[in-house]
């Protein structure tokens, strides 16, 4: 069970997890300093709401006086294709500030072995993806895109009906055009390749945000990146007069190596916007209140779907793009497990949308994150293995499926310890690392940290976990590989190997 919890909570909601871990732990270590004492998470929070603020009040300035419902179209140019940040997925905190309000179904069926999948209400994908390497990986100085991620552009996992991420894709598009005939459209073959201001900018994320630098994000220019999110489509389908639709997509993002975090991994967000009209014509006087009724109806309609019986509760959360903002657990397994963030989206984002008087409910998720949890999918290696003993034991349409571990081959242990540069990062560690062992390499653990008490310089030992999913690796192979390892690692990253 803290092995399930693990991954929820580093899969589900992949924001709120970093940034406890990279913004509000390293901003409450500043200010204690500052101050002599540890700030209360009311005081970070606090922090991040006047940035918030700030954004808001950035992008307000930067609207034009627009009249009726339209406002130009979706941008041209595969490269900076307008790209929007999601809730859950968010690069931005999500921190819990309500106490949660149980709500507990009563009487809902079991859980799905099956479902029927429904054509999509309009014909959004075309051809795979297909990215010149040149297009990706530049000679500009910013750009910080390694091979062993470019070659991952492309697979489309959730495109793929039989593999577990597709799976996943398949029985949330069912549910959202069953429950909601002719009304969503869906897009699953955006390009990745995005516009930093698409990817930050107009998702409301603080200029001094750390999601914005290149340890965590992938540059191809100074201005474009390979999107973090899939709501880095989310503006481009407002102003182009999308009122519901559904993204999915591979996302890109600088992380460690263990069993939960992958640098490629796939998303999903819906959005779904109402005219005053219709808000009144059902017999709301409040667009908002109405949002919020209608978007929690339709997410504990996709929790049954997806977990069959099961408890659920709501949980006051924060998010800068929507206001109010919630989380949605379930009690699974034991356990109370976060399946997602949601909100009534935030209305400078529509305005500058160009759509004025409108309001619009968002949700986001991890397709890993859950297909971890419902197929029982120990190691997030396995969804990129081509191993036939792992892909034949899923079925189009099946959500019942439990993996069955077919080969466990031994890892193989290597340390390596050097002094720090000044500009050091474990994610530079771990791209690396990965650069040479590719998915060969299963985690990259720091296991010592030492400061010499005389020159003030810091040491720190990994420890590298070689294990293949699919056979045993030699330990020629694997010497090779930690010596060409060490090698990069002196050369790329300035440290000193000791």
């Amino acid at each position: 069970m803290d092995e399930l919890k693990s991954i929820t909570a580093s899969l589900f909601l992949p924001n709120l997890a970093y940034d406890l871990e990279h913004v509000l732990e390293p901003a409450k270590e500043s200010m204690k300093l500052a101050s002599g004492k540890s700030p209360d998470r009311n005081e970070l929070l606090q922090q991040r709401m006047q940035a918030t603020r700030k954004a808001l009040q950035n992008l307000n300035a930067t609207v034009p006086k627009i009249t009726g419902n339209t406002y130009g179209g979706s941008s041209g140019g595969a490269r900076c294709t307008q790209q929007q940040r999601m809730i859950t997925t968010s690069t931005c905190s999500a921190v819990r500030i309500a106490p949660a309000t149980v709500h507990k179904r009563q009487g809902l069926c079991r859980p799905r072995a099956a479902f029927t999948f429904v054509p999509r209400a309009a014909a959004a994908t075309a051809t795979p993806v297909s990215i010149p390497r040149d297009d990706v990986i530049t000679s500009d100085p910013a750009n910080n895109v390694t091979d062993n991620i470019f070659e991952k552009i492309g697979y489309n996992l959730h495109q793929q009906p039989s593999h577990p991420i597709g799976i996943i894709t398949n029985a949330i598009n069912s549910y959202f055009h069953e429950k909601y005939p002719n009304t969503f459209t869906t897009f699953d073959n955006l390009q990745p390749i995005v516009s930093a201001k698409a990817n930050f900018d107009e998702v409301l994320v603080p200029a001094d945000h750390v999601s914005r630098s290149p340890n965590d994000t992938y540059y191809v220019d100074a201005n474009t990146v390979l999107r973090c999110h899939t709501s880095a489509h989310q503006a481009e389908m407002l102003r182009s007069g999308q009122s519901a639709f559904l993204v999915t997509g591979d996302v890109y993002r600088r992380d460690s190596i263990d069993a939960t975090h992958y640098p490629v991994f796939h998303q999903m967000e819906g959005v779904r916007v109402f005219t005053e009209e219709e808000w009144k014509a059902a017999g709301a006087s409040d667009g908002t209140a109405y949002c919020e009724k209608e978007l929690k109806a339709a997410l504990e309609g996709l929790a049954q779907h997806l977990f069959g019986e099961v408890e659920m509760r709501w949980i006051d959360a924060y998010f800068p793009f929507t206001d109010p903002s919630f989380e949605l657990e379930i009690f699974f397994k034991g356990e109370w497990l976060e399946v997602l963030g949601c909100g009534v989206m935030e209305q400078a984002i529509l305005d500058a949308a160009g759509r004025p008087g409108q309001r619009a409910w968002a949700f986001g998720l991890g397709l890993e994150r859950l297909a971890m949890v419902l197929f029982n999918i120990p190691d997030i290696r396995l969804f990129w293995t081509s191993d036939q003993r792992f892909l034949k034991q899923f079925k189009a349409g099946d959500l019942s499926t439990k993996f069955k571990p077919f080969s466990k081959f031994p890892p193989c242990y290597k340390d390596m310890a050097f002094w720090l540069s000044e500009s050091f990062t474990e994610n530079n560690l771990c791209e690396v690392v990965r650069g040479v062992a590719g998915d060969l390499v299963e985690e990259v653990k720091l296991i010592d940290d030492f400061t010499h008490p005389k020159t003030g310089k810091t040491s720190n030992c990994f420890r590298i976990a070689y294990r293949s999913m699919e056979r045993s690796l030699t330990d020629d192979e694997i010497n090779k590989m930690q010596e060409e390892v060490r090698k990069q690692v002196s050369e790329k990253l300035k440290v000193e190997l000791r």
